[in-house]
């Protein structure tokens, strides 16, 4: 691989110059974020990681060192230039100069679920609410420059959930299986850590029933996860190693063996320009895409307990090489290549809700060329989050009180 320079803001000092500790003591500022902070920093993140991967997804890392004279460092153009409409693989979407793609339209979609049902969700959620939201609001599509319904640019593994659930009336608890096993759930699954924020084993239950509707297998496993690690980071004091440590606590079969392995590798380098080769050779052995990301292996996303999808294990890694900060998680996932749009919203998600702060330039950019108000989503989602945390309240106590009355602990003999 072509040697790399670290990719870092002029002026600072790169990981690679600075002793491990020093790196360590040096990560994301969370002890005061707020609620409000960590969620709107989750979502604005996930939105800016992804417009950032966008232009350069499907490449491998040497294809866009050399398409981009070098490591891209903040967001860059069509990978074709003023052909984006019809140069293939793309066409027809205007992927770069800011533009965020369906990770984050599905992201905001499952944010205005929250808005509506204002508790926690399930399976019927998507099919009652998600669903026809995807189906008959038309919405501003960024990669399409147009007003359109979401429906017409979100990907065939989230296209499955209008056929199976509008169409085939299927059972949403069950819908996801026999879809395409891929990160299409995961993507946009930080919602649901923000609304358990601090509480990753409710956030991993909660994900996985929703999931249900749109995945099955290691993809709806990583939704799972990907939420229980943003609920991890929300908690005061967190850091990348405690994030991974709250997910390898909950993932399960090859999910958990990828991330293991990912960060165990992650560990040993102190830069995320050296660490891209090594990542991704330690997730090989669970990705079933194989090495052509544009030509998938004949194996590829098909269900396996043995497997894990690509994007969630190398975004933890890449929190884990960056100590936590933001810029670097986020650069490392778009200079990875393959499917780094999804891998930047990850880690952009899990950075923001540590508390390490996104680039106000990157933000205002992303929010101007997407024609959206990236921090609306969040006041909107703390809210809900505050009246959800609120009702958690009151029923855990009706409980503890319909407990006691059964001669459990609180009883009074």
């Amino acid at each position: 691989m072509t040697p790399m320079t670290p990719m870092t803001p002029q002026g600072e000092t790169s990981g690679a110059e600075r002793p491990r500790d020093a790196v360590r003591d040096s990560g994301p500022k969370e002890r005061g974020a707020g609620l409000e902070e960590r969620i709107t920093g989750a979502l604005v993140g996930a939105a800016v990681g992804d417009a950032l991967g966008g232009p350069v997804e499907g490449y491998s890392p040497d294809q866009i060192l050399e398409r981009h004279g070098g490591r891209v460092r903040g967001i860059v153009g069509p990978w074709h230039g003023e052909n984006w409409r019809t140069a293939r693989p793309i066409a027809p979407y205007h992927k770069g100069d800011g533009h965020v793609t369906d990770d984050t339209l599905m992201t905001h979609a499952l944010v205005r679920v929250y808005a509506r049902v204002r508790d926690h969700l399930d399976a019927y959620a998507i099919a009652e609410h998600l669903v026809p939201d995807l189906m008959t609001n038309p919405r501003w599509i960024p990669e399409l420059e147009a007003e359109a319904l979401p429906l017409h640019r979100i990907f065939l593994a989230e296209k499955w959930l209008v056929a199976r659930l509008h169409y085939g009336h299927v059972d949403p608890r069950e819908a996801g299986t026999g879809n395409i096993v891929n990160c299409g759930a995961a993507m946009y699954m930080a919602p649901v850590g923000l609304v358990n924020a601090a509480n990753p084993a409710a956030a991993y239950a909660e994900a996985l029933d929703i999931a249900g509707a749109h995945q099955s297998s290691y993809g709806r496993e990583a939704a799972g996860v990907l939420a229980a690690g943003v609920a991890a980071a929300c908690t005061p004091g967190a850091t990348p190693d405690s994030v991974v440590a709250a997910c390898l606590s909950l993932a399960k079969d090859g999910t958990r063996a990828a991330i293991e392995k990912v960060c165990e590798e992650a560990r040993r380098h102190t830069d995320v320009e050296s660490a891209l080769g090594p990542l991704r050779e330690a997730v090989a052995p669970y990705d079933t895409v194989g090495p052509d990301y544009r030509n998938p292996s004949l194996g590829a996303r098909r269900p396996s307990r043995l497997h894990s999808i690509e994007e969630l294990p190398i975004a933890l890694g890449l929190l884990t090489v960056a100590r936590g900060d933001f810029r670097q998680a986020v650069l490392g996932a778009v200079n990875y290549g393959r499917d780094c749009d999804s891998i930047a919203t990850m880690a952009g998600a899990l950075a923001g809700a540590l508390g390490s702060p996104v680039p106000q330039d990157w933000a205002k950019t992303v929010a101007e060329a997407s024609r959206l108000d990236l921090w609306e989503p969040g006041r909107t989602l703390t809210g809900v989050t505050r009246e959800i945390f609120a009702r958690d309240v009151q029923r855990r106590r009706a409980h503890e009180r319909a407990f006691a009355g059964m001669g459990g602990p609180g009883c009074s003999d």
